[in-house]
């Protein structure tokens, strides 16, 4: 399966008082609970470029966005949906440029068994979304939720650096090659956009 997925139907998932009410009831089994709906926003639209295939303008005019813990959805009220993957969204940002309000991510394309034959130093293909809540007070909410289930799927490469430097008591950007954003002077850019860490969570750069 590939990092951006279209989709018909939501996926299974439960609220935060569900999820406490089926852990405090001691379930066989954790691993069969439904992920959890960090946050749902109404009247949403978003935009990539480049564009994802069978997904038309007119899909990401007007919808819902879900940020649940195990994907980030988007369900257009022409009744085609899309479905993001965590680990490919290597950047998220609140972007308050002229073109308006929004949360701006980079979206690292899954390689197909063609390209992953390329030579490895080979500029990775990237997309960009653009989600456009109607409210612009929405942004920070849509922004902490999508921080939170991304420090949730920590990208596998990372994690095992961070294993191999575990006696390192601090972690340098600049050496690690975190990836950096160029964007204008209203962007505030997440850290945990960018190493999906639970360390970093709290962290954000706001760009004078």
């Amino acid at each position: 399966m590939g990092s951006i997925v279209l989709i018909d139907n939501l996926p299974k998932f439960i609220s935060p008082d569900e999820h406490r009410v089926l852990v405090a009831s001691t379930p066989a089994s954790f691993s069969d609970i439904p992920p959890v709906l960090r946050h749902k926003e109404e009247d949403v639209s978003v935009t990539f470029d480049p564009a994802v295939e069978g997904f038309a303008t007119e899909d990401g005019a007007s919808g819902t966005l879900y940020v649940i813990e195990s994907v980030l959805i988007f369900m257009s009220v022409t009744g085609r949906g899309i479905q993001v993957e965590y680990p490919s969204i290597t950047l998220h940002a609140i972007s308050r440029a002229e073109s308006g309000p929004s949360i701006y991510c980079q979206l690292a394309e899954q390689a197909t068994s063609s390209e992953a034959q390329q030579e490895e130093d080979e500029t990775q293909e990237m997309r960009e979304l653009s989600i456009n809540p109607r409210a612009s007070i929405s942004l920070e909410p849509i922004f902490e939720a999508l921080s939170l289930c991304a420090s949730l799927h920590p990208d596998p490469a990372t994690a095992s650096d961070m294993d191999d430097d575990d006696d390192d008591a601090f972690i340098d950007a600049d050496e690690n090659g975190f990836e950096t954003f160029n964007g204008d002077e209203g962007d505030e850019l997440s850290e945990v956009g960018r190493v999906r860490s639970n360390f970093f969570n709290d962290n954000r750069y706001a760009p004078y």
